[in-house]
């Protein structure tokens, strides 16, 4: 009883050779299949390099470019030399150039003995597999593909597109439902030969060559005719990404290959010379003897899958960088915007840094220039406060700040008269929690000596702008939390928003409650300075329901309760 090796080689030469020595002094006879695109005078060379192997043949020479009829030509071809040339062939195994052998030959030799009824070929049907790239499942059996789709794109796209539009159907041969899996199978000798002496199998071959990547189905599908047994499953390890391109084992990779416990994997670097030397070797023999069990390392594959596809929270990388739907979020972590509070509040910023232990920003998105915590003009990450480079990517300003000064609560002041372009960014950005006094504005238009028609010219400009904040904030795509209170109704009680806006950002440091309350602007005719502008036309009504006459008491105060003296 032994495996034959039928091994398809078109680079790596040198590597090919080592491989099949290792088969070939196992006693595993060899049938190697070169490509025919590679040189006369390197096939010739190699040739020469292995003649001294008594157990290894070659076959006829087809030409194999992915996705085409002539892989599985190659595997037939090579195959019928093996069944010809070497009778006592019980299992043939299809392997690679750059296929390793991760176990002792002899492993596989006796597993492969102890079940000598079962081929191990991946096969499903096209409903049941979730792999396919690029929408041609079911297609791919119906549709002609007579163009390479490497060499000739435009033609293949085109003419699938003419299939389609006109309806084309092919016939799929009687008998038959069409199967798909791993290229990389180990048949049965009667299994594969059976196959290969099918009375049916020149319509089949007609069939196939026309089929988009025979070479996962053409084997798939027959052996569903022929298999006494099938374990449809690879002895192969081979792992592909979600574009499905394969992954390529490194010599990093070396403890993450033993944990497979599989007989073989593809695809190896060829400058990976620690792999092969722990392999091709005697030291190869202390793996345990154990069932193949890819999927013990199917996590880390999916973890590497996910961190290529999706990255980091707030990391933008190149493959990612111009697409907006593609990135991980906006942000690495939470953050807080205020609006209206440094407006309403003249000492905002310094009590809410000693409340929470935060970074406290001023205006980051001012006219003039970023107003960083303690009036620094650079921040982590070298992100200076030049108000031209923070305009020119403000969202990609907001994601640096963020990243850069991650592990820290970063915390600043926004307004209608800010860059208004970062409003979307931040309204569906979940990290982000936003607290808004509407009309707060008009506090520092109601301080000022401003001639009063150019306050109202303002005004009416800000409330505009607040206006339209307001509805994105209210959007149904806003992910961020939001809350919003119109300036009268906040000043009437700011400590319980006041309390429950650093219970969120930080709830371990006010376990008792507020100590302190920041210092609200005097507000003194503020009421009157509100129906002056709508005496002037302007109608302000961001700022809720508010009096001409309106008494402001101090809130760090309490009211004295009344008592009797008798």
């Amino acid at each position: 009883m032994s495996v034959g090796i039928v091994m398809l080689v078109h680079t790596a030469l040198g590597r090919a050779e080592q491989v099949a020595r290792h088969w070939s002094a196992a006693g595993c006879p060899l049938v190697i299949h070169a490509d025919a695109s590679v040189p006369a005078a390197t096939f010739r060379a190699f040739q020469k390099s292995v003649a001294d192997l008594p157990n290894l043949r070659f076959s006829r020479r087809h030409r194999c470019e992915w996705g085409t009829w002539g892989l599985v030509a190659a595997s037939q071809s090579a195959s019928e030399l093996m069944l010809r040339e070497f009778p006592d062939v019980q299992h043939v195994y299809l392997t690679s150039g750059s296929c390793l052998p991760l176990r002792p030959v002899q492993e596989l030799i006796d597993y492969l003995a102890a079940r000598p009824l079962t081929d191990f070929i991946e096969s499903a049907t096209t409903a049941d597999v979730p792999w396919t790239i690029g929408g041609l499942d079911a297609e791919r059996f119906t549709l002609r593909f007579p163009f390479s789709w490497r060499k000739h794109r435009y033609l293949f796209d085109r003419y699938v597109a003419l299939q389609r539009r006109l309806g084309m159907r092919r016939r799929i041969p009687g008998g038959i439902v069409p199967h798909m899996g791993s290229q990389w199978w180990c048949l049965t000798r009667q299994t594969l030969s059976a196959i290969l002496t099918d009375p049916e199998r020149g319509a089949y071959d007609r069939y196939f060559a026309k089929v988009w990547i025979p070479d996962e189905s053409y084997f798939q599908t027959l052996a569903r005719q022929h298999s006494r047994q099938i374990e449809s499953r690879s002895l192969t390890l081979s792992k592909f990404d979600y574009q499905g391109k394969p992954h390529i084992f490194y010599d990093d990779h070396l403890q993450l290959l033993r944990r497979s416990d599989c007989f073989v994997a593809r695809k190896i670097w060829p400058q990976a010379c620690r792999l092969y030397d722990a392999f091709l070797t005697d030291s190869a023999s202390a793996m345990k003897r154990t069932e193949p069990n890819p999927a013990k390392i199917d996590r880390i594959f999916s973890k590497a899958v996910e961190r290529r596809t999706r990255g980091r929270a707030g990391l933008y990388m190149q493959s990612r960088f111009p697409a907006e739907t593609r990135e991980n979020g906006l942000t690495s972590a939470k953050y807080s915007v205020f609006q209206g509070f440094s407006a309403l509040f003249e000492n905002f910023e310094p009590w809410l840094a000693r409340a929470t232990g935060a970074r406290v920003h001023g205006h980051l998105f001012a006219p003039e220039r970023a107003e960083f915590s303690e009036g620094a003009t650079v921040m982590n990450g070298a992100l200076c406060d030049s108000a031209a480079l923070r305009d020119y990517n403000p969202r990609a300003f907001l994601a640096s700040l963020i990243w850069n000064t991650r592990g820290e609560r970063q915390c600043f002041q926004f307004s209608p008269r800010d860059n208004q372009d970062i409003n979307w960014d931040i309204a569906k950005d979940p990290n982000a929690q936003i607290s808004v006094i509407s009309g707060a504005w008009a506090v520092p238009l109601f301080k000022s000596d401003k001639n009063f028609a150019d306050i109202r010219r303002e005004a009416a400009l800000l409330q505009q702008i607040e206006s339209k904040h307001l509805e994105i904030l209210r959007s149904s795509w806003t992910k961020a939390r939001v809350r919003i209170w119109t300036m009268a109704e906040f000043i009437e009680a700011p400590m319980e928003p006041l309390q429950t806006i650093i219970d969120e950002i930080a709830p371990q440091r006010t376990q008792r409650g507020l100590s302190e309350a920041p210092q609200m602007a005097d507000l003194a005719g503020f009421g009157q300075f509100l129906q002056n502008l709508k005496n002037q036309g302007m109608h302000p009504y961001l700022m809720g329901n508010f009096p001409v006459v309106h008494d402001v008491q101090d809130t760090r105060t309490p009211a004295r309760k009344p008592y009797l003296i008798r």
